[in-house]
């Protein structure tokens, strides 16, 4: 596996090296050691997966707070999504930064989301599927959101937000200062 971390310090791309032969492909797409290699020492506990029929789908912006932060290991197993992480870490040099990527079935890619970040994606194509690793178990009373067009970030979604659940739409706006 290829680790390139983001302008997010502790953020990763995680692209996987295939190897190809007569049969097809096979890669890796996790190996404790080398997570660990990279100080990014985890134990999942659970996993999810989001089936969305429609692009132009927004899942997002969320996250879980203490004592229930959680890292999340996403990927696109299905489609292509528009990805987003934001730099919710107060003490971090890139506190209210995000950075987007495009994950997809064909590239393979996930994302490695640190604690005290949030998330969310847009899909790029109709039957698109993520999966989820995450460290932690949902806590319904540790989850909290933002808007997805909160000014406060300035995300520049790369197309037209179509389908959105009433929770995702009713987010408040982001209440921590985040410096300019």
């Amino acid at each position: 596996m290829i680790f390139t971390e983001t302008a997010l310090k502790s953020a990763f791309v995680i692209d996987p090296e295939p190897v190809q032969d007569e049969r097809g492909m096979f890669a890796r797409t996790w190996c404790q050691k080398e997570f660990e290699a990279h100080g990014l020492a985890v134990v999942w506990v659970q996993s999810s997966v989001s089936v969305n029929d429609h692009r132009g789908t927004m899942r997002g912006m969320h996250y879980q707070v203490a004592p229930h932060e959680e890292v999340k290991l996403v990927r696109c197993t299905a489609g292509a999504i528009y990805d987003v992480v934001v730099d919710l870490r107060p003490a971090s040099p890139t506190f209210g930064r995000h950075v987007g990527i495009m994950l997809s079935a064909e590239n393979r890619r996930a994302i490695y989301i640190p604690k005290q970040f949030a998330h969310g994606f847009l899909t790029l194509e109709d039957k698109s599927e993520v999966s989820y690793q995450m460290s932690e178990f949902y806590v319904p009373a540790s989850a909290r959101g933002f808007r997805w067009d909160d000014p406060t970030f300035k995300i520049a979604w790369p197309e037209p937000i179509l389908v959105m659940s009433r929770k995702d739409r009713t987010w408040p706006a982001f209440t921590m200062n985040v410096p300019s």
